[in-house]
């Protein structure tokens, strides 16, 4: 009903020639909602358009899928591609033969020379908090197109400020809102009664803004629970923490006055964003991780809090039939998480920024498919929090949190959504007592007050970005508890009794930032991060202690709690994380220590160069030999006489001569070049694989197809790869069929461009004559399957066809899809013929080639 009711609503915008938002929360149905607009004025006004969707790259193929499955008589464009696909797609523009036509935010700028000659009627912008600045190429980009009626869809029409509200009541109302001082003077809440500005705010967005909350219109939607898990720091994370604090002691203890430099703010938000490194996992460290080899094993669990209590989480939520989407900002430690997924024999997927769109909708129909063994689906947050429906996850875990906690909701209505049949449950892991739990604070904080002034409607001054002040406090956060305390997180706790924990802490923290701010009532000045006069919520109370009124500095505290006091540190023109680290992890060359033992000579070898298993054996053995020496080193006993159990020379020979064994000279580009030719080819086409392999010779493809296909499982994500290569020959064999059935149709005729018959029955349509069928089937056997640009060609070169502007102006796809539909035509007809002749012999001529089944017609 409320779908209805939004499209009714919309439909009254129009009559009244207005331009509206609808921006109902995240699940609700906007896209359906905006599709049944535009066919609601096709068939019931007689306005089939042209329309116009720009949308995130991520959600068009969801755009086109949406519009042919609940209004199919809307005839889609889609303007997405290469440079030479959307030369074809601008020549469908001009002609105009579509009713929507449906674009990304980055082909919207790129054409926008092809766009504004159209006329449009409906301009349809998704996600439209994307033009919240007036001052963006996006947004000035989409004012020049001319427009009858314009319709934003956001699920967050207000994330930071009231100015970027007059963004958007600009662009849909340009001659009402034409000032932004002015907008901003009227809205100033400084010095103005609060309910006064309310209800003028109320006043102006009644009538063209509609938002509905999944709690108020989806009674039967399964309610969605948060929980904060607060997770405690292993020893190599404190050990890393303590680390990043003492390399910018000078930094983290300076005086309030010095921290207000803009130089020093940028070192702040560095430190803050390494120390939430660390809080995920501190291998995102260069050298943090043991080896080389580097190998997937219970390290990578125990050296990660997070990494302890998911490791615990996961069994549980699996045994119960649950399935769970993890979402993280840092795309390096969704890395770490596949390493760790592949390792304990979980089913997964995976989308990040870097997937190509093809892939990511396979990925998300593996998924969602009915029975479908994925158990887990990661997704960066950014990436995979927008265009995305996995209503078929009951379970979302934030692994970190975004700096923007609408990032987050966005994140969690992946599967808290229209169709999800199950409760959600969201766990949120919140590493305790560091800079990660202010985070969240401040995250959570900021989003209650964005919630009172959308649903409450009360007013906010402008969120600014982090001051110096709340940075250093966060950095203070817990650092003399992590600095002085020998205890790390656990790994003996029982899941049920860290759950239980969450849900009380969580509880606890929601009821205290619900109590403050209702003190605040309706004046929000009153509510401050920076520790201020008029602070209610002071970032410097930690552990029942007001460090501020302490003037505690903690400066002394470190120098107290390290034998070493600290570094001074050098100026470098650039910050550089590789070099920042290094300094970190050196010894102070002043002492005089005993010397540190030679690492292992070790290569870096990847899984797919298929170097024989017993080399890996002999590097752990290494490996081995020299944390045995590194601990004798640290017990005061080293000798460097004493054998560690070190390789034998005859292992040292055994190791070099396995060292020539493998494809060293091949790189991960080289590999994944070879997975995509044999996609393309068939893995029994060397030729035509070695011509896609750039520097490599066939003598070397034969070794490598031959090593590939007795050891792709030692490759990481094999699965992957092979149903990528195996799509890929199943496509090629189908070509192959189509091509013979082709051949064995053309031989029956003496002149088959003048001959050629089509058994049609009841599926003739009446787009293509049959002349033109049989002229594409003719060029298609001449030209070979798949040369869809060639075709295309012969058909403008064609004299016969010189008239044929219909035909002319077909786009390669639509050629490919109507050669298909007679192609499949083709193998029925061939297939009753046979079982009317017997089909033996028919049989073994439909495999012959076509010049072999030409040359038995002249014989005979």
């Amino acid at each position: 009903p409320y779908q209805v009711h939004g499209l009714n609503w919309m439909i009254k915008l129009y009559d009244n020639g207005i331009s509206g938002i609808l921006a109902d929360e995240m699940g609700l149905g906007k896209t359906l909602q905006s599709i049944s607009l535009l066919g609601y004025l096709k068939h019931m006004r007689g306005i089939p358009g042209p329309h116009l969707v720009i949308a995130p790259k991520s959600t068009l193929a969801n755009w086109v899928k949406e519009v042919a499955k609940w209004c199919p008589t809307l005839k889609t464009l889609k303007l997405l591609g290469s440079k030479d696909e959307r030369a074809e797609q601008r020549q469908q523009l001009a002609k105009g033969d579509y009713n929507v036509v449906v674009t990304s935010f980055e082909i919207a700028i790129i054409e926008k020379n092809a766009l504004k000659r159209v006329p449009w009627y409906y301009l349809v912008i998704d996600e439209a908090h994307r033009i919240k600045n007036e001052k963006s190429v996006l947004s000035s980009v989409v004012r020049l197109f001319s427009t009858q009626c314009r319709l934003l869809l956001t699920g967050t029409p207000l994330q930071n400020n009231l100015h970027e509200l007059w963004a958007l009541l600009n662009f849909l109302l340009p001659e009402v809102f034409g000032s932004a001082d002015d907008f901003d003077k009227w809205f100033d809440i400084k010095g103005s009664d609060p309910g006064e500005v309310v209800q003028k705010l109320h006043k102006i967005l009644r009538p063209f803004l509609l938002r509905r909350l999944k709690s108020d219109v989806e009674k039967d939607l399964p309610p969605k629970k948060e929980t904060r898990l607060f997770v405690g720091l292993s020893q190599m994370q404190k050990e890393w923490y303590k680390k990043i604090l003492r390399k910018d002691l000078a930094v983290i203890g300076s005086s309030e006055d010095g921290s207000k430099s803009k130089g020093n703010r940028v070192r702040l938000l560095n430190i803050v964003m390494q120390l939430r490194k660390c809080c995920n996992h501190p291998y995102l460290f260069q050298g943090a991780e043991p080896g080389p080899p580097y190998t997937n094993g219970p390290h990578l669990v125990e050296n990660s809090g997070k990494m302890i209590v998911l490791d615990k989480l996961l069994p549980k939520l699996q045994e119960q039939g649950s399935r769970v989407l993890i979402f993280s900002q840092m795309t390096r430690l969704l890395d770490i998480l596949e390493d760790y997924l592949v390792f304990r024999g979980f089913q997964y997927c995976r989308i990040d920024g870097s997937t190509a769109g093809d892939v990511r909708e396979e990925m998300i129909e593996a998924y969602n498919k009915p029975n479908s063994e994925k158990f887990v689906f990661l997704l960066s947050t950014r990436a995979g929090g927008l265009g995305i429906n996995l209503a078929t996850a009951d379970i979302v875990i934030l692994y970190d949190s975004d700096w923007n906690p609408q990032c987050d909701l966005q994140a969690q209505d992946r599967a808290h959504r229209i169709g999800q049949k199950k409760p959600v449950k969201v766990f949120r892991f919140v590493t305790e007592t560091t800079v990660e739990e202010k985070v969240v604070e401040r995250a959570m904080a900021k989003l209650q007050l964005d919630n009172m002034v959308i649903q409450q409607g009360r007013l906010v001054d402008q969120n600014k970005a982090l001051s110096s002040n709340e940075l250093l406090n966060m950095l203070k956060h817990g650092a003399e508890e992590i600095i002085s305390s020998s205890v790390t997180v656990s790994t003996d706790t029982d899941i049920d009794e860290i759950l239980k924990r969450g849900e009380a802490k969580t509880q606890e923290a929601n009821d205290e930032i619900q109590k403050r701010l209702k003190e605040m009532g309706a004046d929000m000045r009153g509510f401050a991060l920076d520790g201020g006069e008029e602070s209610t919520f002071n970032v410097h109370n930690f552990d029942g202690v007001n460090y501020q009124e302490e003037k505690k500095n903690l400066k002394d505290i470190l120098i107290t709690n390290w034998e070493d006091g600290p570094r001074t540190r050098i100026q470098r023109v650039a910050y550089n994380v590789d070099e920042y680290y290094r300094g970190v992890m050196k010894s102070d060359s002043k002492q005089k220590k005993t010397p540190l033992p030679r690492p292992p000579k070790q290569p870096v070898i990847y899984d797919f160069q298929f170097y024989p298993e017993k080399l890996y054996q002999l590097f752990e053995k290494e490996t081995s030999a020299y944390r045995s020496k590194i601990e004798a080193r640290k017990a005061g006993n080293y000798d460097e006489e004493a054998d560690y159990g070190e390789l034998t020379e005859e292992e040292e020979a055994s190791k070099d001569k396995m060292l020539q064994l493998g494809f060293s000279n091949w790189s991960r580009k080289d590999f994944m070049q070879f997975i995509k030719a044999c996609e393309r080819h068939g893995r029994k086409d060397i030729a035509n694989i070695t011509l896609e392999m750039e520097g490599k010779t066939e003598k070397e493809i034969r070794a490598y197809m031959k090593a590939f296909k007795q050891n792709y499982k030692k490759v990481n994500g094999w699965e992957r790869l092979i149903d990528r290569i195996e799509r890929g020959e199943d496509k090629i064999l189908r070509v192959v069929e189509m091509q013979n059935a082709l051949a064995e149709k053309v031989a029956r005729y003496k002149d088959p461009f003048k001959q050629l018959k089509i058994s049609y029955g009841n599926t003739k349509g009446k787009a293509y004559t049959a002349e033109e069928d049989a002229f594409l089937l003719c060029m298609t056997h001449q030209l070979g399957y798949g040369n869809w640009d060639e075709l295309k060609a012969e058909i403008r070169k064609s004299w016969q066809f010189r008239f044929d502007w219909y035909l002319k102006s077909r786009t390669p796809q639509e050629l490919n899809r109507r050669v298909d539909i007679l192609m499949r035509i083709i193998q029925k007809e061939n297939e009753e013929l046979r079982s009317k002749k017997g089909g033996s012999g028919s049989k073994r001529k439909a495999t012959q080639s076509p010049a072999s089944t030409q040359r038995k017609r002249k014989k005979t």
